[in-house]
């Protein structure tokens, strides 16, 4: 893969830029690249992040700011190890704070438990007091920053263990005010592209409101909307590029 960096290199001219983008291309990557988003995925999953799901690291309640919502998607290709996110905080304030490279995490843990952040996500903005949002899709491997065992805590660690066990997952955002977590709502299996997951859902199969509607029937009030925000938020994506 020709990554930014070694398109750079390429465009400053000459021989050695050209031997300098090959080495760079040869070397793993290590750690999460953004990327463009892929042609269709395996899975899908909505976070509904509330106050009273946080737990501190001690696996102690420790209710976030009230009145915050966080709502995540997670649209997964876990051949390509690629995560593609839509998060939208409201009703935080101030800034945000956290050990690991960023604030904003899917964690490995389950309900009411603590466990360590697997992936870091670009916190949403802007910081202040309407919504926050943000949106891309990611490629592992994937580091967090923080440190266990000597190894970092995103180490190793592969999409398709979220696959595997969905509510074993947890995703929330830490501010200044909120260290143990502003919001925090587990991962919940949602269809692909409003077909069931797994059955050729694509990014690029132009599927409508609607659509979704029918491909979600029966799974409750919260995939639903989670559907129509991807739909929406995709949409808007396309018209704004």
């Amino acid at each position: 893969m020709v990554t930014k960096s070694s398109t750079r290199i390429l465009s400053s001219g000459g021989a050695l830029g050209i031997v300098a983008a090959l080495a760079l291309s040869a070397t793993p990557a290590y750690a999460e690249t953004e990327v463009a988003e892929p042609a269709s995925f395996t899975s899908a999953f909505t976070v509904m992040a509330t106050p009273d799901q946080v737990v501190n690291p001690d696996g102690v309640v420790t209710p976030g700011q009230e009145g915050a919502t966080g709502e995540f998607t997670f649209r997964i290709n876990s051949d390509l190890e690629i995560i593609c996110y839509d998060i939208t905080l409201e009703g935080v304030s101030g800034d945000y704070m956290s050990p690991a490279k960023t604030a904003t995490h899917i964690h490995q843990a389950a309900a009411g438990q603590a466990g360590p952040p697997r992936i870091a996500f670009p916190n949403p903005a802007p910081v202040g007091d309407g919504p926050r949002t943000s949106s891309g899709c990611l490629q592992g491997p994937f580091t967090t920053g923080i440190m266990a065992n000597g190894a970092d805590t995103g180490d190793g660690f592969s999409l398709a263990a979220i696959e595997a066990n969905p509510a074993g997952f947890a995703s929330d955002s830490h501010t200044v005010d909120f260290s143990a977590g502003v919001v925090r709502g587990q991962l919940t299996q949602i269809p692909v592209g409003g077909v069931e997951t797994g059955a050729g859902g694509t990014a690029a199969s132009g599927v409508d409101a609607s659509t979704i509607a029918i491909g979600v029937a029966g799974l409750g009030a919260a995939a639903l909307a989670a559907g129509v925000v991807v739909t929406r938020r995709r949409a808007l994506a396309r018209t704004s590029r």
